[in-house]
């Protein structure tokens, strides 16, 4: 295992000297140097796995004072044996330096220390799934202090080489730091990103715009600095050829490492891939120019055709997924397999259980129905990959379109729910706006923590379709415009002050969301769409989400790339939600 550049960490867990194996004539002494106990640092727990295959050790160990490494004179002397037993690390210590030795003999130094940096982390949650608990499963240990105050880090002396552990208070958090957590981190993986990258935003409590913001600027940066890779590669079968060619054009356009197989085409130009592709189909490219070549490459096999396109759908598809609006966790997901008008059928409850008579006759109930619709509509786009672009090997307009094209679906998606959220449509099962009086979820009134009590009140009390049955919508998320923000901010601080007794853990729940679309002075509460949906989103169910398809240009030589989009919403339910402002 490779030594890392990492600074060099420091724990003082109560690591102690066996003081019975002291043996003067050697100058040697057993210690047990670690028992990989939890340290608690800012953001996270960190925790040392301590089996022998988690542990590099230095070619060299010294024995340091106080893990300073300033001078000659801090070394007091080196570690001859380390021993692995069962949760703890054991090592023989050969101390050097007579005062110390004399100090140990006396019981006056009887703590230790280490000194490590760590190559490699895993990254999981303690059993509340609050905290995050990083383990160092492969780490280099570099060298063993004797210290004086071993449970007490503060009281240890560090070099500016070495990252000071400092105790902090576990995290209290709430619903909606969980959640942005939760949604950073998805981010990340949408985006390629490592654990680092998400846990670097968590640790500056970014927002999950921000977080957004920072991911397409990694991926910006990160396709600036593609590597250019040549190995020889092994006799691949065809499909397996494309689909490592398809990896290093992917990593090429987005600037991630690639796979494997990928890694011996990085060096491959455009024209390079569909040399070889037609090549690979028996067509012969001997003294063919690069026209040639790709005009044979479009039209012999639709090989190289997929190869781009299967490119383009990796690189469009993440930046659609971190572009999500936050109004699609208001909505319920489904799929519709076409373009009619769909029917979402709404049934009552049955009523109350009748009590059966005497003879054993269960007398039938009849349910109450009412039916809702709405359909999906096509969006598209076209891009042009250029002749020039093809013949100049230039993946920086195809990597921005595909990026372009998957932020504008996603923002097409975020259009379509706002403005059908604010049109306020009219309801099939009464004839009535989505929100009004008649249905008790429209409220005149400025934001405050008034008004989130009245719409609380307003969805507990909410009836089924008889008109009878209670419902008891739970209030989960308040959705705002920009301008009504701070006021969230300071409704939210008071909901989670523990001192207030009117703020019940329901209304602690309530996660806050942020939509800049939203007409100022607009705040609407909805219930979980997951047990009450008051909105509907579907994709064609043979094409879920933006699908990219090409052809040879027609009216622009080149490559023809089209983004199309198959998606509806509508209004199914007005119990679930309730609008102020």
């Amino acid at each position: 295992m490779p030594d890392n550049p990492q600074p060099i960490e420091t724990r003082s867990a109560p690591a102690t000297f066996s003081p019975d194996t002291l043996n003067l004539e050697t100058g040697t002494v057993e210690a047990v140097i670690s028992t990989g106990a939890p340290v608690l640092r800012k953001g996270y727990t960190e925790r040392l796995a301590l089996g022998r295959e988690n542990v590099t050790l230095a070619p060299r160990l010294p024995v340091l004072d106080a893990h300073r490494q300033a001078s000659i004179s801090d070394i007091k002397g080196q570690v001859v044996d380390v021993r692995f037993e069962a949760g703890r690390i054991i090592a023989t210590l050969k101390i050097s330096d007579p005062v110390v030795l004399a100090a140990i003999e006396r019981g006056d130094v009887t703590g230790v220390s280490i000194g490590y940096s760590v190559s490699q982390w895993s990254d999981t949650a303690d059993a509340q799934g609050r905290n995050r608990v990083r383990t160092a499963t492969a780490w280099t240990l570099k060298e063993v202090s004797l210290v004086p105050v071993p449970a007490d880090p503060s009281a240890l002396l560090r070099s500016t080489h070495m990252t000071e552990i400092t105790e902090q208070p576990a995290e209290n958090l709430n619903a909606d730091t969980i959640e942005t957590r939760a949604a950073i981190r998805q981010i990340a993986r949408t985006a390629g990103l490592d654990s680092q990258w998400a846990d670097a935003q968590i640790d500056a409590d970014a927002t999950v715009i921000e977080a957004r913001a920072a991911a397409f600027e990694a991926i910006q940066t990160r396709s600036r600095q593609t590597p250019a890779i040549r190995v020889v590669s092994a006799g691949d079968d065809p499909a397996a050829q494309r689909r490592a060619r398809e990896d290093a054009l992917y990593a090429r356009a987005s600037g991630t490492a690639p796979s494997d197989q990928g890694r011996a085409y990085m060096g491959d130009t455009l024209r390079d891939h569909a040399r070889a592709i037609l090549e690979t189909n028996g067509v012969s490219t001997r003294g063919l120019s690069a026209d040639e070549i790709f005009y044979r490459a479009m039209h012999t096999t639709s090989d190289f055709k997929n190869l781009l396109v299967n490119t383009g759908n990796r690189t469009l598809l993440p930046a659609y997924e971190i572009a999500q609006s936050p109004l699609k966790k208001l909505a319920r997901q489904s799929t519709l397999t076409d373009f009619r008008a769909a029917s979402r059928l709404k049934l009552s409850d049955i009523g109350l259980l009748q009590k059966v008579t005497e003879s054993g006759e269960i007398k039938s109930t009849s349910r109450g129905e009412a039916a809702e619709s709405y359909k999906l509509d096509t969006y598209a786009t076209i891009f042009s990959l250029s002749r020039q672009a093809l013949i100049n090997d230039d993946l920086g307009a195809f990597r921005d379109w595909g990026n372009t094209a998957g932020r504008m679906a996603a923002e097409t998606e975020t259009n379509v729910l706002v403005n059908l959220l604010l049109s306020n449509p009219l309801m099939g099962e009464d004839n009535k706006a989505l929100f009004h009086a008649d249905h008790g979820n429209l409220a005149i009134g400025d934001l405050d923590i008034d008004a989130i009590r009245a719409a609380r009140l307003a969805l507990r009390t909410r009836k089924g379709l008889d008109g009878v049955t209670p419902i008891n919508a739970t209030p989960r998320f308040l959705l705002i415009s920009p301008d009504q923000e701070t006021k969230a901010d300071d409704i939210m601080a008071i909901l989670h002050d523990a001192t207030v007794d009117f703020a019940p853990e329901l209304l602690r729940n309530l996660s806050v969301l942020v939509d800049p679309r939203l007409p100022n002075g607009s705040w609407y509460v909805f219930a979980d769409p997951a047990a009450l949906p008051v909105l509907e989103y579907a994709y064609l169910s043979s094409a879920q989400g933006p699908q990219m398809s090409s052809r040879e240009g027609w009216d622009t030589l080149g490559m023809e790339f089209r983004v199309v989009l198959d998606f509806g919403a509508g209004a199914i339910d007005h119990r679930g939600a309730y609008k102020g402002g």
